[in-house]
């Protein structure tokens, strides 16, 4: 790594850490979560012309219609998956890649569907570029999750959804959870699920906003 190179770097990581700092003060999220942000550089994964605004709590738009969420809300959506001691997370919603590299952070492996084909590939180049090895995207309708490597310890939708697919919930291992933003009337509502022997345990946490679920796949 060159010179520049490495002083753009320790620049991205610097910003990285206020922005976890500064998220750090709005909500309470573990050490592991906090690493994970400042630890990850946000810049790579917003579209190019928004590099000054990466580091702000805002959402940021991409190709698509499609968004990269608020860091303050990967952030709550990390924290409510729990993720110590687990090994695998389903990701529904990948977009640009950056709630995937959080994850792959956090656990060990991260699988991830996105149905823009060309934010897919995009994802897929980034992580390639990056060294990660650990985050396996997928081009498909998020809907049909991924049962090649089910069952999941974890499963995070990164968009709004009226309802969990049953099929869905199946690839989820018993006393596994599930976050999702689930809507309900004009809110989107942080919801956790618990999946025991029983049934499904159901947890309100937060108040979010987020692109809805879309049927099928495009370009």
């Amino acid at each position: 790594m060159s010179k520049t190179d490495s002083f753009a770097l320790k620049m991205r990581l610097e910003k990285s850490k206020k922005m976890a700092d500064e998220i750090s003060k709005i909500c309470n999220i573990n050490q592991d979560v906090y690493k994970a942000l400042a630890n990850s550089e946000r810049e790579l994964f917003v579209p190019k012309g928004f590099g000054k605004h990466a580091y702000k709590l805002d959402a940021l738009p991409l190709v698509a219609n499609q968004w990269i969420s608020s860091p303050l809300t990967v952030a709550k959506m990390s924290e409510a998956l729990t993720c110590i001691g687990t090994d695998s997370v389903l990701e529904i919603g990948c977009g640009s890649g950056y709630q995937a590299l959080i994850l792959s952070k956090l656990i060990r492996r991260v699988i991830s569907i996105e149905r823009v084909e060309r934010l897919a590939k995009e994802a897929k180049e980034r992580f390639k570029q990056l060294g990660i090895h650990s985050i396996n995207v997928r081009f498909d309708d998020g809907q049909n999750g991924w049962r090649d490597y089910a069952p999941y310890d974890r499963i995070l939708f990164s968009a709004s959804i009226k309802e969990i697919p049953e099929k869905i919930f199946k690839q989820l291992k018993i006393d596994g959870i599930l976050v999702a933003p689930i809507e309900k009337g004009e809110k989107q509502i942080i919801t956790r699920f618990i999946k025991t022997k029983s049934g499904i345990q159901t947890q309100i946490l937060d108040e979010c906003l987020f692109v809805p679920v879309v049927e099928g796949k495009t370009k």
